[in-house]
């Protein structure tokens, strides 16, 4: 039977999130729940899989139970399905931020870009003058990507302060679009775009998957695999598993 995969995150206040990690591990694993569930002060990011009735408890949780008392109003929320387990346990780690950047002028919860749907992220991309952005790291680039877009051939998101300082120009670079597979690192990207001066900043609402899942192949500009960090190893059209002849380890690294 399919096993259900929820990637997940929202920047929410959550001063207690030392004190959430014991009772949220153990809702998942009295589940069966395996997977990885970042907590910080900033907020939760997490992918995991189960049985639907698994997942949903879990969702059920995170958006009306007690342990988070409601703040989770606004998760993010994805979901595809695995032929198979594709987690090897379930780690509910403790983190400082649950996207690593670095920079604390990137803080999401004041101001991000402009979140554009995936019906509407083509036209985006092709408009003139349009500086389309790929904030992965370069092993997720070079899997897939859109038409057009730049590499900045991260080998960490942390390196892209250091990539927007080199490469780009609020006076020059007017209209930069991002995106990302689920959107979490685009919604720190764009905090610190906007701290530094970029005014028209856009970021793929939902991230790659949202746009894989809702626009048809023959009208699609992305090319290739979306890296997924799981057993999956990447995800195509329609969010089909497409596996990938990289089999070793997957690394570990937030949506």
């Amino acid at each position: 039977m399919p096993l259900s995969v929820a990637a997940f995150y929202q920047f929410v206040a959550l001063p207690d999130f030392r004190d959430l990690r014991s009772p949220l591990h153990a809702f998942c694993a009295e589940r069966a729940i395996k997977g990885s569930i970042l907590l910080a002060a900033e907020g939760i990011n997490g992918t995991v899989a189960g049985t639907d009735q698994a997942i949903a408890a879990l969702v059920d949780e995170f958006r009306h139970g007690p342990l988070f008392a409601g703040r989770l109003d606004n998760l993010e929320l994805k979901f595809s399905s695995a032929a198979a387990m594709p987690f090897q346990r379930l780690k509910v780690r403790l983190k400082r931020e649950i996207v690593t950047l670095g920079d604390p002028a990137a803080d999401p919860t004041r101001q991000v870009g402009t979140y554009v749907s995936p019906t509407d992220w083509n036209a985006l991309i092709t408009a003139p003058d349009t500086v389309v952005l790929d904030t992965r790291n370069a092993f997720e680039v070079a899997l897939g990507t859109f038409d057009g877009a730049i590499d900045p051939g991260l080998q960490s998101f942390g390196q892209f302060k250091d990539f927007v300082a080199r490469a780009l120009d609020p006076a020059k670079h007017k209209r930069i679009a991002m995106f990302c597979t689920g959107g979490i690192r685009c919604e720190k990207a764009s905090a610190l775009l906007l701290a530094r001066g970029f005014s028209e900043v856009y970021h793929l609402k939902g991230g790659i998957l949202s746009y894989l899942e809702e626009i048809p192949e023959a009208e699609s500009l992305w090319r290739g695999g979306c890296f997924v960090f799981d057993d999956r190893v990447t995800l195509g059209h329609g969010l089909r598993e497409q596996g990938h002849a990289m089999q070793q380890n997957v690394p570990e690294d937030p949506r």
